[in-house]
């Protein structure tokens, strides 16, 4: 299926538990055997696959599986690919280790990557530093059961004003001047 969407030149690395998936190898088609849920085997993948344009987690989906998927594989993806976990309703759902806000849920931990993209504005660099998902991920969306997180080569984002001022800017009144124009309006201006 896979093939027949992307084209035929592209490359297919598929992963599965059950062994008998291997049977869909073809030209083109690399089926590897093993647990998503198991770092050891995540990180094997890693030092096997090449860097990958489009990855689907379309797996197991417990908590553990999708986020250790994610710790592992993320960093293969390449510089301007796609990362897509799918079945996030499962994080909702307690016989896969879900509940709403429930902590360590897929759901809860992909949270964080709203604080990790817009760490460059941080003013507190102790509590939130820009990180390696900082620097390479241009945008996150999610939809029903689905995340989708874009890569691009990120750099610090600067602020620059061009033209000419047409009005001076606002400064609002000091706290003092805004109690008393209060006080005022409540009680009548009197001339």
């Amino acid at each position: 299926m896979w093939r027949h969407y992307f084209g035929s030149g592209a490359q297919v690395f598929g992963v599965d538990i059950n062994p008998n998936c291997s049977r869909f190898e073809e030209p083109g088609v690399k089926i590897f055997i093993g647990d998503q849920g198991d770092r050891k085997f995540l990180r094997e993948l890693t030092k096997t696959l090449p860097k990958i344009d489009i990855l689907i987690d379309d797996g197991g989906h417990t908590m553990q599986q999708q986020i250790r998927t994610f710790e592992e594989l993320f960093p293969l993806v390449a510089a301007n690919g796609v990362y897509l976990c799918e079945d996030l309703h499962t994080s909702y759902w307690r016989e896969f280790g879900g509940g709403t806000r429930r902590r360590g849920t897929f759901i809860e931990y992909s949270k964080n990557w709203i604080d990790a993209l817009n760490a460059w504005h941080t003013q507190q660099p102790r509590r939130l530093s820009v990180s390696e998902f900082t620097r390479s991920v241009h945008s996150v969306h999610y939809y029903d059961s689905i995340v989708v997180l874009e890569k691009r080569p990120m750099v610090p984002p600067t602020h620059r004003r061009v033209g000419e001022a047409a009005f001076a800017d606002y400064v609002p009144p000091k706290a003092g001047v805004l109690a008393w124009v209060k006080r005022q309006i409540r009680g009548g201006v009197r001339g």
